[in-house]
């Protein structure tokens, strides 16, 4: 939910004084320390550590967790003004941030006192950066087929380490990262009953880097292939039993999609104001282009999506704080959301005229940028399915 100044679009109504002060700083900070470079780093497709440093040092690597493990207490709701705000500053940062969470909150749920207390400090404080490594070559919208092999060592039924074999790909903040939460399955013909989820260290030997991704967008967040070569996990480092992995992720990737559709939202936003202000300052045909009632329709249109999309990443968020269950609303905001930031910024570029296809003007890194968000935390096709799903269930009744 982001009120700028040019539109004024987003009202605070309904937050309390803690949120609106916790989006004002986000906002500050995203405007002052985040916006001015983001077109170098996109440029270089260079990751910018003092940034996520100077986030936890704001307590924004902190926001949505619980204060008895660390966190900051606010709601999740809240956590989506955030990423609305950093986003609109810049895509690939807010990319970083949001996986980031991620991969802190299967530990926060599954994670026993010893684990939440070694684990997370570093990485609510912002000292540590986090990734979730789930994709594989052959297990991308299908994430119960990966193939990342976790064999166990020490007798079978009570195993002291394990050894990983194998790889991820496009996993965000990896080269960067020094915390990985890890899913491989000790039985590949079980499927998705054997999947497991690992807490892995930087610099575990048999842990390295592979190819590092060359993107279309979100260039400023690195994206790597992570090779295992028998990297050998203690069993103190496994996340709940084994075959608990797959249930693991799908509930954080729910949690994630609500993240990333707010930072849709923002994204969206900070394209429409730029079509918007162009507008008013481009002059054709004896007056600004904002007198043309063709492009104020387009413009009308593209502040509709962003409504839409911002109502329905609340909604989620909001049921989500309620404890209720989010599969199918965290596949409508994504959906949704990401749908509308794509839509946005290609219309701001339109609007924007060859101007808009040029990379001194930062639309065309708005569009980009949003690509990316119709395909990572699960296709948008896959949301169709599982909103179809969750419908049609719904109709069938009981039995």
């Amino acid at each position: 939910m982001v009120a700028t100044e040019e539109t004024g679009s987003a009202a605070t109504t309904g937050f309390t004084d803690e949120e609106r002060l916790l989006q004002q700083t986000a906002r500050d900070f995203a405007r002052r320390e985040i916006a001015p470079g983001a077109a170098a780093r996109d440029e270089e497709e260079r990751y910018d550590r003092s940034l996520f440093t100077r986030m936890g040092e704001l307590g924004l690597t902190a926001v949505p967790f619980p204060e008895a493990v660390g966190g900051a207490g606010f709601s999740y709701r809240a956590w989506t003004l955030v990423m609305e705000e950093i986003a609109y500053a810049d895509m690939a940062m807010a990319v970083s941030l949001s996986v980031h969470i991620l991969s802190q909150y299967p530990v926060v749920t599954w994670g026993t006192d010893e684990q939440k207390a070694r684990w997370l400090p570093d990485m609510l404080a912002g000292r540590a950066l986090g990734a979730f490594a789930l994709t594989e070559p052959g297990a991308g919208s299908d994430a119960s087929a990966l193939r990342l092999r976790a064999d166990r060592l020490g007798p079978a039924d009570a195993p002291t380490a394990y050894r990983l074999s194998g790889t991820k790909i496009w996993i965000t903040n990896a080269i960067e990262a020094e915390r990985y939460l890890v899913f491989a399955t000790v039985d590949l013909s079980a499927g998705a009953k054997g999947i497991t989820a690992f807490l892995l260290d930087a610099g575990t030997p048999g842990f390295r880097f592979g190819r590092k991704e060359r993107k279309l967008g979100i260039r400023a967040d690195t994206a790597s292939e992570l090779i295992f070569e028998g990297a050998e996990v203690p069993a103190a480092n496994r996340l709940a039993g084994e075959g608990q992995g797959y249930r693991i992720a799908l509930s954080a990737l729910g949690e994630g999609r609500i993240a990333i559709a707010a930072a849709c939202t923002g994204l969206a936003q900070a394209a429409l104001d730029a079509a918007a202000r162009y507008l008013t300052e481009r002059k054709a045909f004896g007056g600004v282009l904002a007198d043309q009632q063709g492009l104020r329709f387009m413009l009308a249109e593209m502040a509709q999506k962003v409504a839409a999309a911002r109502a329905l990443t609340r909604t989620a968020a909001e049921a989500k704080d309620r404890g209720e269950p989010i599969v199918e609303a965290s596949s409508l905001a994504k959906w949704t959301a990401s749908d509308a930031a794509m839509s946005v910024a290609t219309d701001a570029v339109q609007l924007f005229g060859g101007s808009g296809y040029s990379r001194d003007f930062p639309v065309e890194r708005f569009m980009r940028d949003a690509k990316g968000a119709q395909i990572y935390e699960g296709t948008n096709q896959i949301h169709r399915l599982i909103v179809a799903e969750h419908l049609l269930k719904r109709i069938a009744g009981p039995g």
